[in-house]
C-alpha cells in the first residue's frame, strides 16, 4: 500500500484497494469510485477468498482423513493379525471360504481371510473380519496372515491348480499345520492329498451325499446337519485328544464314569493309526494319542474337556 500510495500518488484507501485486489489475485482493472465502493469491494474480495479457502481446506482435509484413516485401520488390523496364536486361515471367500467363516464366528474361533478380489474383501470387512488382501500362493502373504503361529489352513479358492500350489506352500513352511482342501473334481482331491492336505472336501460330492440322505432318510439327515451346525447351540460335538500328561490315559471310559460326571457321551474314539471305533464300550482302554468325540451341551463339554485336561505337576 506504502508502495502505491509513493508511486502513483494514490490515497490511501485508494492504495489498499489496488494492493488487495493485487494480492488476492483478483485482477480488477476497474477502481470502484469513492470510499465506500473500494472498502465493500475489499470486503467482498477477502470474503470470497475466505470462502474458497474454507472449501478447499474441507476438500483436502476430507481427503487426508480418509487416507489417514485407512492407514491408521489397516495398521490396527495388521497388529490383530499379528498378535494372533492358534487361529485359522481361509484362503478364497467365496461362496465355500464365507460358509466357513460363518461356522468360525458362530464358534467364536480366531480366523483370518486371505483374498485379492475386490467383491470379497468388501464383503470380509464388512463383516469385521480380519483381512490380508493378496493371493495365498505368494509366501509373503501367507506370512503376513500369521502361517507361522496358526494351527490351520483352509484353502478354498475356485482354481483347483492355486489350491493344490498353496497347499504344497503351507506344507513346505509348516509340515504340522492342519490343511484342509476345497477341490472340484476327484482327480484333484488326489494331487491335493499327494500335496500333503490332511482332508479334502468335494462341495459336489457333499452336496450329493447330502441331497440324497434328505431324499431317502430326511429326518435323520436333518438332525445330523442340525447337530453338526455350529449356530446350534444346545447340543454339539467336540473332539478332544488324549495326552499322556492327563490322568486318563490307561483307564477305561467304564472307569472313567464320563456319562455320570459330565453328562456327555463318548459317540466314538479315532486310535492313532486312523482307525476309528463308533461304538466305544465301556471296556474300551484310553491311550495315548487318541482322539475321542464327545456330544453334549456346552456345559457338558466343557466338563468333559476339564476331566481330560493334564494333571497338576508335582513339586519337587
Amino acid at each position: 500500500m506504502a508502495g502505491f500510495m509513493s508511486i502513483l500518488h494514490e490515497s490511501w484507501h485508494a492504495a489498499l484497494y489496488r494492493t488487495i485486489v493485487t494480492a488476492s489475485l483478483t485482477g480488477l482493472d476497474t477502481t470502484p469510485r469513492g470510499l465506500k465502493a473500494e472498502a465493500l469491494t475489499i470486503v467482498l474480495v477477502l470474503t470470497g477468498v475466505a470462502i474458497f479457502g474454507y472449501l478447499a481446506a474441507q476438500v483436502v482435509e476430507t481427503i487426508a482423513k480418509g487416507v489417514l484413516g485407512d492407514a491408521r485401520r489397516e495398521k490396527k488390523r495388521r497388529k490383530m493379525i499379528d498378535e494372533l496364536r492358534d487361529h485359522i486361515i481361509v484362503c478364497g471367500y467365496g461362496r465355500v471360504g464365507r460358509r466357513t467363516a460363518e461356522e468360525f464366528r458362530a464358534s467364536g474361533v480366531a480366523y483370518v481371510v486371505v483374498d485379492f478380489g475386490a467383491e470379497a474383501l468388501e464383503f470380509a470387512r464388512e463383516n469385521g473380519d480380519l483381512v490380508v488382501a493378496g493371493n495365498g500362493t505368494d509366501d509373503a502373504i501367507l506370512a503376513h496372515a500369521g502361517i507361522d503361529r496358526a494351527r490351520g489352513l483352509i484353502v478354498a479358492s475356485d482354481d483347483d491348480a492355486d489350491n493344490l500350489y498353496i497347499t504344497l506352500s503351507a506344507k513346505a513352511r509348516r509340515p504340522d499345520l492342519t490343511v484342509i482342501a476345497r477341490a472340484s473334481s476327484e482327480p484333484a482331491e488326489r494331487k491335493l492329498k499327494l500335496a500333503g492336505a490332511d482332508r479334502v472336501v468335494t462341495p459336489y460330492t457333499s452336496a450329493g451325499r447330502v441331497m440324497a440322505g434328505l431324499m431317502i432318510k430326511p429326518q435323520v439327515t436333518a438332525f445330523v446337519n442340525v447337530l453338526t451346525s455350529a449356530q446350534e447351540p444346545g447340543l454339539s460335538f467336540e473332539e478332544i485328544e488324549v495326552r499322556s500328561t492327563c490322568s486318563a490315559v490307561g483307564l477305561t471310559i467304564g472307569e472313567l464314569d464320563v456319562a455320570a460326571r459330565t453328562g456327555a457321551y463318548i459317540v466314538a474314539l479315532r486310535k492313532p493309526d486312523g482307525t476309528f471305533e463308533t461304538r466305544p464300550s465301556k471296556q474300551t482302554l484310553l491311550e495315548t494319542g487318541d482322539v475321542l468325540v464327545g456330544v453334549g451341551s456346552p456345559d457338558e463339554i466343557r466338563a468333559l474337556e476339564e476331566l481330560f485336561e493334564p494333571r497338576p505337576a508335582l513339586a519337587t
